[in-house]
């Protein structure tokens, strides 16, 4: 076994021979937006997004899935599952068996199993003092599918969501590899903070991140500002504060989105000095829209993360 619980990650690893790894992973969630459909399909992206973290290749996946049978018409559940499987389909993914159960509120996902090189693997923990961290979705997600619950979002914004929703990591994962990435997770239900932090963790290292390099979606500011979050956002925010130094400049809308959760974010890459502008251009040049968000240092005496404001508390448009 080279990841298991002892040392968490985003994938268990199992080496099987001196060349191969197969790489597990499994995530469900609830709806997060109103097509059945398009909710499977972000279900069966979001799912792969572990396995893309740790540079290995899915190569098949199972569904889980709960449904509340007596509540809903079974047509919605055969829309969800062929949004999974759609979802998967269009990275490559065969779905090839799954498992339903009875549940209160509609619950899917797949289990994924993907392949590797055991000396290939990136690691939440790799991270080197030095390194420049890059990441490839901007933040808000959150902010904008509590909107969505709420009736809140424009056309537009629910469009813009449901787009971002559905990038898979695939290509942002071919180019970690490329350049050398030391380390990387994806950021999901933890927020960028919480996400960062086990990257901190397991590297043994500090992180610093600049609020004017992190991108957000433009749609999330107003919301963000006028108090729209997720409760995870302030549920995370507030298990992070011990182990986090936040600039006192930042409002607290600020904070509140370095926590906010994300459904099928992007990836936290730490990168070499010497491959970042080349990994950041070939991230441009696929379509991805990654940006520098800060770099990792020297241990501090207590912080794993300090987030600065910089002089400029602007961000950059997602």
């Amino acid at each position: 076994m080279i990841v298991g619980l002892e040392h968490p990650d985003d994938c268990g690893v199992v080496r099987v021979a001196d060349d191969l790894a197969i790489v597990t992973t499994v995530d469900v969630f609830t709806p997060v937006v109103d097509s059945p459909f398009d909710y499977g399909r972000i279900a069966a992206i979001n799912s792969l997004s572990d396995i893309y973290a740790m540079g290995a290749r899915p190569v098949s996946a199972v569904s889980v899935a709960g449904f509340p049978d007596t509540r809903l018409p079974l047509g919605i559940l055969t829309e969800i599952l062929k949004g999974l499987i759609a979802g998967a389909a269009a990275c490559g993914v065969p779905v090839v068996g799954g498992h339903t159960v009875k549940n209160p509120e509609p619950l899917f996902g797949l289990a994924v199993t993907g392949v590797a090189h055991p000396d290939r693997l990136v690691l939440k923990g790799g991270a080197r003092s030095g390194d420049i961290l890059v990441l490839t979705k901007p933040l808000g997600i959150g902010v904008l599918t509590t909107a969505l619950k709420n009736a809140g979002l424009s056309p537009e914004g629910i469009v813009r969501v449901t787009e971002l929703m559905l990038e898979a990591n695939d290509k942002a994962a071919t180019i970690m590899l490329r350049h050398g990435a030391h380390a990387a997770t994806d950021i999901t239900g933890f927020g960028l903070l919480g996400h960062a932090l086990e990257m901190a963790r397991g590297s043994r290292l500090t992180i610093e991140l600049h609020w004017s390099a992190i991108p957000v979606l433009e749609e999330a500011l107003p919301l963000a500002e006028s108090g729209v979050f997720p409760g995870g956002a302030r549920n995370n925010l507030k298990a992070y504060l011990q182990r986090v130094t936040l600039d006192p400049a930042l409002a607290e809308w600020q904070s509140l989105l370095l926590a906010d959760p994300q459904t099928s974010g992007g990836l936290l890459i730490a990168f070499p000095p010497a491959r970042v502008d080349a990994a950041l251009s070939d991230f441009a040049a696929e379509g991805v829209p990654a940006r520098r968000v800060g770099r990792m240092l020297d241990p501090g005496p207590r912080d794993a993360i300090v987030c600065s404001a910089d002089i400029d508390t602007t961000h950059q448009p997602g």
